[in-house]
């Protein structure tokens, strides 16, 4: 399958777990561009559960990491999901709304 982001957004990620353990995890599917995770590492907020974005370089790293769908991470199994971006320079402030996870497939 052809995906349109390089995105994914991983979701019901442990309260425990770091930037470091997320990047291992993804890193043995494909060569990571950039890991978010929010709350940040560092941050004082207590949490009951983290949400981690990751973009890879290669948009077929989308697909294979959708298989980590329902593993056990930390104490947490993880949901992950395509995440559609929205290019900076055409998104105005109130069109950030429209980025998120992509529709599941709607022609069946």
């Amino acid at each position: 399958m052809n995906y349109s982001t390089k995105v994914v957004q991983v979701t019901n990620v442990s309260p425990s777990t770091t930037s470091e353990q997320m990047r291992m995890l993804f890193g043995f599917l494909g060569t990571i561009e950039e890991l978010k995770l929010f709350p940040p590492d560092d941050s004082p907020m207590p949490v009951t559960s983290r949400v981690c974005f990751v973009k890879f370089q290669e948009p077929e790293s989308v697909g294979v990491s959708q298989h980590l769908t329902n593993t056990v991470f930390v104490d947490r199994a993880l949901i992950v999901v395509p995440f559609a971006e929205v290019e900076k320079a055409k998104a105005a402030p109130s069109l950030m709304a429209e980025s998120g996870p992509l529709p599941a497939n709607r022609g069946l």
